[in-house]
Formats: C-alpha cells, sequence, structure tokens
C-alpha cells in the first residue's frame, strides 16, 4: 500500500503488518470554546492529539492504516462530525478493509451507535480505547478489579456491540465481537450485578491496600513517588535508581500498576522508598479517575512527589498542565508535601533548549533537569529529595523507663535512632532519636509522661 495519500481529503497512510487495521480520526472545532476547567485544550494542536491518539492505539498492538483531522464548525448531535465526513470514512473503510475506526473524542452512545450502522465496522471513543489499555496491562489483583469496575461503569449506557473488555475475558474476539455480545444481549442485567460484586471485591482489596499502608508508616522510610504524564520516562528513572526491572519502554501507558521499592541515600545513608505510579493523560475518563481512586492514593501519603515531564515533547506546557490538574483533583497541596518537577529527556535537547526549561518557573519552586537514559541529573534529583526529607526531620532525646517498653519500641521502630544509653540510676534510658515532625507529635500524643530532653 506505501505512503498513499488521496487528495483533497487529508488521509495519511501507512503500511505495517500485524493487528487489528485501525483507522483513527480527531475532530477539532475551528474555533473552540475555552474551558477554564481544562486550561491545557489550547495548548495542545490538533497534529500532536491526533499523533498521540495513533500512539495509544499501538501501545496495544493495532495497525493503525489511516489517520485525519478533522475540522468542525460545530458538533453534530446525531454523529459528532458531517454526513460529508461520514461518508468518506465509510469509502476508505470498505477500500482498505479497516476493522476498527478510532474517533480521538468522546462520543455519546448514540453517536457511537449511529456512526456504526454508516460505517459498517467497530467505531470507540477516546475513553473506549484508554479503557483497552488499561485492559490490557493491569497486573495487580486491584488493578484488574478497577479496570472491570470502569469498563462496566463506562458501557452500562452503551450498546450491546460497544463491548469489548468482557468478551476477551470470555474468549471472544475483542473489537470485533465475540460470545460476549450474546450473553449482554440475552442478560444486560448481568452488568448491573457485575457492578455490585466488584464493587464488594474492591472493598475487601482497599481493606488490605491500607492495612499495608498503615504497615508502611511503621517503616522509618519516606515515601517518594513519582507522578506524570503517561511515557514521560517516570518507569525509565526508576528502573535507574532502583536497579529494578519495571516494564519501561516508548509506550504510552507502559506502567498501570504502581511499584515501590527501597533506596539508600549516599549523602546521608538514609534509605527511602521510591514508588512508581500509573501516567496520567488528558481527558482521563472518569470512569478511571474514580475507579483508581485508592491507586491514585498512594500520592497522598508521599513525603515528596518528583513530578516527572518529557522536555523534549512538543506538548510539554499542555501535558504539565494536565497533570498538575489531576493533582489538584486529588487534593494534593504543594505547601504541604514538596513537589520537585524534574525535566526528563534533556539528552534529546540542544544547550539552547535547555535553557529554556525553566522559563517562567515560579521562584522558589524546586527543579531539576535531568536524563533517565543515561543519567545526567540523577545525583542530583537524589540530592534534593534528601535536604527536602531532611528539612522535616527533628533530632529529639527522650528519657524513657525500662517500664515503658512499648514507648521504646516504637521510637526504635519508627524513627531513626542515633544513640542510646542507660541513665546513671538505671531506672531509664536516654534515648536520642532523629524523626519526622509529624512522628515527633504522635509520639508525645501517644506517650505525653515520657520526657523530651531537647
Amino acid at each position: 500500500m506505501g505512503n498513499s495519500h488521496t487528495s483533497g481529503q487529508g488521509w495519511d497512510f501507512k503500511d505495517e503488518r500485524g493487528g487489528t487495521r485501525s483507522f483513527v480520526f480527531h475532530p477539532f472545532l475551528k474555533k473552540p470554546d475555552f474551558d477554564e476547567n481544562h486550561p491545557s485544550a489550547l495548548l495542545r494542536s490538533p497534529e500532536n492529539r491526533l499523533e498521540e491518539a495513533v500512539s495509544l492505539g499501538v501501545a496495544i498492538g493495532l495497525e493503525c492504516v489511516a489517520k485525519t483531522l478533522i475540522p468542525l464548525t460545530k458538533i453534530i448531535p446525531a454523529t459528532y462530525i458531517g454526513g460529508g465526513k461520514v461518508e468518506e470514512i465509510a469509502e476508505r473503510v470498505e477500500q482498505e478493509e479497516i476493522d476498527l475506526v478510532i474517533a480521538d473524542c468522546q462520543l455519546s452512545p448514540l453517536q457511537q451507535r449511529n456512526l456504526e450502522k454508516q460505517l459498517k465496522v467497530k467505531v470507540i471513543d477516546r475513553t473506549g480505547l484508554i479503557l483497552e489499555i488499561f485492559g490490557e496491562r493491569a497486573q495487580t489483583r486491584e488493578g484488574v478489579l478497577q479496570v472491570d469496575l470502569a469498563h462496566l461503569e463506562y458501557q452500562k449506557s452503551r450498546l450491546v456491540r460497544s463491548w469489548t473488555h468482557l468478551e476477551r475475558q470470555r474468549g471472544g474476539g475483542g473489537f470485533m465481537g465475540g460470545p460476549g455480545e450474546r450473553q449482554i444481549e440475552s442478560d444486560r442485567r448481568m452488568i448491573k450485578d457485575r457492578i455490585s460484586h466488584l464493587k464488594k471485591q474492591l472493598k475487601e482489596v482497599e481493606r488490605t491496600r491500607t492495612l499495608h499502608r498503615q504497615s508502611r508508616e511503621k517503616v522509618p522510610f519516606p515515601i517518594v513517588a513519582f507522578v506524570g504524564y503517561t511515557n514521560a520516562g517516570k518507569s525509565t528513572l526508576f528502573n535507574r535508581l532502583t536497579e529494578a526491572s519495571v516494564m519501561a519502554k516508548d509506550m504510552l501507558f507502559a506502567t498501570l500498576d504502581p511499584t515501590m521499592r527501597s533506596i539508600e541515600l549516599k549523602d546521608s545513608n538514609k534509605k527511602i522508598i521510591l514508588s512508581d505510579t500509573v501516567g496520567f493523560i488528558s481527558d482521563l475518563p472518569t470512569e478511571l479517575i474514580a475507579a483508581f481512586k485508592a491507586t491514585l492514593e498512594e500520592v497522598l501519603s508521599a513525603h515528596v512527589i518528583v513530578h516527572v515531564f518529557d522536555a523534549a515533547h512538543p506538548d510539554v506546557d499542555a501535558q504539565r498542565a494536565d497533570v498538575n490538574q489531576v493533582m489538584a483533583s486529588l487534593g494534593v497541596n504543594p505547601d504541604n508535601v514538596p513537589v520537585i518537577e524534574a525535566a526528563n529527556k534533556i539528552d534529546l535537547l540542544t544547550d539552547e533548549q535547555k535553557e529554556l526549561i525553566w522559563q517562567g518557573q515560579v521562584e522558589g519552586s524546586y527543579k531539576v533537569s535531568l536524563s533517565a537514559l543515561t543519567g545526567e541529573g540523577t545525583d542530583d534529583l537524589l540530592s534534593m529529595v534528601s535536604n527536602l526529607l531532611a528539612r522535616d526531620e527533628v533530632m529529639v532525646t527522650y528519657q524513657v523507663p525500662f517500664q515503658e517498653g512499648k514507648a521504646r519500641a516504637w521510637l526504635f521502630e519508627k524513627g531513626d535512632v542515633k544513640e542510646h544509653r542507660i541513665s546513671e540510676d538505671q531506672l531509664s534510658e536516654f534515648i536520642c532519636v532523629v524523626m519526622s515532625e509529624r512522628k515527633h507529635a504522635s509520639f508525645q500524643s501517644d506517650y505525653p509522661k515520657i520526657r523530651s530532653m531537647t
């Protein structure tokens, strides 16, 4: 087929092998209304939005046969795009034997049904595509349950023919339909029952996660969480710092389940826990934000947050705005937890471009330039983490009577004990311990009778 191009229509064809043959289109308003809730929308070009949609498809093995931009003067209620464009796409679908059409927008159930009728192939929108990726990438039991729930919530108002995720579980044919279609067609009530069952299972898993979090709080190791736009290089950085084997590929949503590893900071010999989390993306489906609430709560328990962004990406400003918006919606407050801005992939930048990275950056903010691939700047990042953690620590010496065995155990378990010695009367022990102000206040609350010597 080659790189064919049809004059006047803007179709861009690729000749790739394997996978479902897909067609991707990104519709956009010529004069978009500014949405103050999504300030990044105007920072991102339609061309880059289209390329991101293609990358999303590639992330789950789809073969992008064709892609195009569709400028709109208004959104058509019945089909989102105009009738003429629908006819053009239908012709291409038939000529190029397209299996799947991806609309890089949010389609209503009616628009999706009408497009499928006219195009005579499966149609999914951006939300459906992201859900498919999450369905393939989730590894832990909680991740799988959360994805299942998100799919079900999304499909509640969708067509029978829109079902994909459950079909794969039942051995169906994914995008092209299968046994799951007939099952849901014969008994739609299954969706409601399944949602109820999944929510019960997730409550149990969330309880387990809470117990795990409480056990981590007993360990005197602060948590440093990596956040960022998908494909920003978080997992590559995580692997370099921890020498772990987390999946790190040049692929959107390569990591969907958080991974935690401990490392020791060289300059302070302090152990910390690094947490690699799922990447954010613009227009993340609301079903997924709700379903992954427990996973994203890992960020809220962090002592330091590292916002990793791809400094070489053309939409870097928009991507940073998207991440900051999600962080704000989670309740992350930079006044309570320090956020380090880490400009990654500087190995792809010229010296002049490197100087422009922090143009307009707020004074006093924490920032570091690095390359997770080459290792440049990673020591600077760890030094900054060490300094920020030290800022929150206090050194206190307590006189603990021997009969207060629980208090002594608390200090050794949750603090960094520097020195301990028996008192002259041999009735108590002086324990010098370094810990965060939060833990210091917690100890004083739990053991108000224990005297502080400093």
